[in-house]
C-alpha cells in the first residue's frame, strides 16, 4: 500500500489559531475532519491517519513551531518509511493573494523559515509543496505581525472555500501524483 506523509506548517497553541502562518494547519485540519480522523499528540508532531483511495497518508502539524519543523517532518518519514516523492508541505506564502493555490515540486524556500529548516533537514528543495496565498498587506518590517495575525472576516470568506480545494489538491497528490494535481487546480 503506498504511504504519503501530508505535513500541514503552523505553530501551535491557541494564540496562533486562525493566523495566517497557520494556512497549513488548516489544510491538515480539513482533511483530518472530512474523514472523520483524531488527532493524537506524538513525537514532534499532532498526527492523525486518513486513507485515500486505498493509500495510508499520515497527516502531521509539527509541535517544534514554524522555524524548527524539517526535525518532525524528518523523524515521520524515517519513522513510516515515506520517500520523498510522497511528502507534500503545505505552507502559507505571502507571494500569492489570499486564497491562491499553488503546487510546486521543488524550488526555493522563498524566505519561508519552515521550508529553510525543512531543506536544511532534508538536504535538498526537491520535495513537493503546497503553497496558500495569504496576501501581503503589511508596511515595511511588519511581515512578522502580519503572518502571526488572524485573518479578517473578508479573508476568511474568500479562504474558507479555497481550503476544501487544497484539501483535494491533497487528495488529487495521493492518488494520481504531483502533475496532475498541477495541471487541475495551479492558477484555478
Amino acid at each position: 500500500m503506498a504511504k504519503y506523509l501530508i505535513v500541514g506548517l503552523g505553530n501551535v497553541g491557541s494564540e496562533y489559531e486562525g493566523t495566517r502562518h497557520n494556512a497549513g494547519f488548516m489544510v491538515v485540519d480539513e482533511l483530518a475532519s472530512a474523514a472523520e480522523a483524531k488527532w493524537s499528540l506524538e513525537r514532534h508532531a499532532y498526527r492523525a491517519e486518513i486513507k485515500v483511495k486505498g493509500r495510508q497518508v499520515t497527516l502531521i502539524k509539527p509541535t517544534t513551531y514554524m522555524n524548527l519543523s524539517g526535525k518532525a517532518v524528518r523523524y515521520w518519514m524515517q519513522a513510516e518509511k515515506i520517500p520523498l516523492e510522497n511528502v507534500l508541505v503545505v505552507v502559507d506564502d505571502i507571494a500569492l493573494e489570499v486564497g491562491t493555490l499553488r503546487m510546486k515540486k521543488q524550488g526555493s524556500n522563498g524566505g519561508h523559515n519552515g521550508l529553510a529548516d525543512i531543506e536544511a533537514a532534508l538536504g535538498t528543495q526537491n520535495y513537493c509543496r503546497l503553497r496558500i496565498g495569504v496576501g501581503n498587506h503589511f508596511g515595511r518590517g511588519h511581515q512578522i505581525d502580519y503572518v502571526l495575525g488572524k485573518f479578517t472576516e473578508e479573508e476568511m470568506a474568500t479562504l474558507d472555500p479555497r481550503i476544501k480545494d487544497a484539501a483535494e489538491m491533497v487528495r488529487c497528490f495521493c492518488t494520481q501524483g504531483a502533475d496532475r494535481a498541477m495541471n487541475m487546480y495551479n492558477g484555478k
